[in-house]
C-alpha cells in the first residue's frame, strides 16, 4: 500500500518543507492517491522531515471524500486504514480527498500571503496569474469549512487554488506536474524584501531572546500591523492573536516592543520561531500600498479553541 510512497513524491514533499518561503513549522502538507487509497501527512509533523520519519498516513480516500460532503465531522480521523497507526491525518485531508487528482500540495507560499491577505494583493495575484487554471477561496476556518468554499468554486480543470489569507493549493497528474506548477506560481507572485527601516542594538529582557526579525519594531507601519491583528490561521494557531507590545499576560511566547526588539521567550517551540520569521518574511515583501485585511477576532477564537489545533501544538512542542 505505501507503494504510492515514492522517492519523488517525498523528496518533492521535504523540499517544499525545508524551505521557509513556502512552509514554516508544521504547517502546510502534500498528499498522494491513487483509487481508493491516499496517504497524506500527518497533523502536527513536518514535511521537512518527509525523507527521513514515518510522517504520511494512509487513509480511505471515498470515506474522507463522503466527510468533505458531509458525512462524519471532516475530522477523517476515522478514514485511517490502519488501526494500529496513532497518527492523526491532516486536518486538511477533505480537500485532499475531494480534489480530483492524484498529487495536491498545499504550503503557506510567503509569495502568496503577501498577496493572499490585502485586496490590492489579490487583485494583483488574478492579473499575474492569467493564463493559469486557477481560483481564489476566500477566508474560511481550515478544515471542512475551507473545503466547502474550495468546492464551490473549483471546476475540474483548477490546479491552482489560492486561498485568502491562508495560503496555496496546486495539483497535477504527477508529482513533476504539481511541482512545476507550484514553481510557475511561485515565479510569478515572487515579491522583493522592502526597504528595512534602520535598526539599533535593543535593550536585553530577561527570559527572552532578541530577534533577527527586530527590524519590525523600528519600521512603523509593519509595528503596527503587527500589533493590530493576525493574517494567517498558523500565525494564531503558535503566536496567539495580534502580536503584544507587552509582557503583561506572561505567557505570549513573542513580545514587539516598538523601537525596541521582536523578543522571543526562553523555552519557545522551534515553530513559535519559524512563525515569528513568517510574519517578517510576509510583512517585509509587502508593498507601501496594500492595505492587509486581519482575519479577525472571531476566526482567531475559532482556531484558539479548535481540538483538532491543540493537539497540532500537542506535538509540535514535542519536537
Amino acid at each position: 500500500m505505501d507503494h504510492l510512497l515514492t522517492p519523488a513524491f517525498r523528496a518533492f514533499s521535504a523540499e517544499l518543507g525545508q524551505d521557509p518561503l513556502r512552509v514554516q513549522g508544521p504547517g502546510g502538507n502534500t498528499s498522494i492517491k491513487s483509487g481508493d487509497v491516499m496517504w497524506i501527512k500527518a497533523s502536527g509533523t513536518e514535511l521537512a522531515n518527509a525523507e527521513t520519519a514515518p510522517i504520511f498516513v494512509a487513509v480511505d480516500r471515498n470515506a474522507a471524500k463522503a466527510e468533505a460532503g458531509g458525512v462524519g465531522d471532516g475530522s477523517c480521523k476515522t478514514t485511517v486504514l490502519d488501526p494500529e497507526n496513532t497518527l492523526r491525518p491532516s486536518i486538511e485531508t477533505t480537500f485532499h480527498a475531494a480534489l480530483d487528482w492524484p498529487v495536491v500540495a498545499h504550503t503557506h507560499s510567503i509569495a502568496t500571503l503577501v498577496h493572499a491577505i490585502s485586496p490590492q494583493g489579490r487583485k494583483a495575484a488574478a492579473e499575474k496569474l492569467h493564463g493559469l487554471p486557477a481560483v481564489f477561496v476566500p477566508y474560511a476556518k481550515p478544515g471542512l469549512p475551507l473545503t466547502r468554499e474550495i468546492l464551490k468554486r473549483i471546476t475540474p480543470e483548477t490546479q491552482v487554488v489560492v486561498l485568502e489569507n491562508h495560503g496555496l493549493i496546486c495539483c497535477g497528474e504527477t508529482v513533476a506536474e504539481t511541482s512545476a506548477i507550484m514553481a510557475e506560481v511561485e515565479t510569478r507572485l515572487a515579491m522583493p524584501e522592502t526597504p528595512r527601516a534602520p535598526t539599533s542594538d535593543g535593550p536585553a529582557r530577561l527570559g527572552f531572546e532578541r530577534l533577527a526579525e527586530s527590524w519590525m519594531a523600528f519600521d512603523e507601519r509593519v509595528s503596527a500591523l503587527a500589533l493590530a491583528g493576525s493574517y494567517y490561521p498558523d500565525h494564531v494557531v503558535f503566536l496567539g492573536p495580534a502580536l503584544p507590545k507587552s509582557d503583561v499576560d506572561q505567557d505570549r511566547p513573542v513580545l514587539l516592543i516598538p523601537q525596541q526588539g521582536v523578543y522571543l521567550r526562553a523555552g519557545a517551540t522551534p515553530s513559535q520561531r519559524a512563525m515569528i520569521r513568517c510574519l517578517s518574511d510576509c510583512l517585509g515583501r509587502l508593498p507601501a500600498d496594500w492595505t492587509p485585511q486581519a482575519i479577525g477576532q472571531a476566526a482567531e477564537a475559532a482556531l484558539l479553541n479548535w481540538d483538532a489545533e491543540k493537539y497540532r501544538q500537542a506535538l509540535a512542542e514535542r519536537s
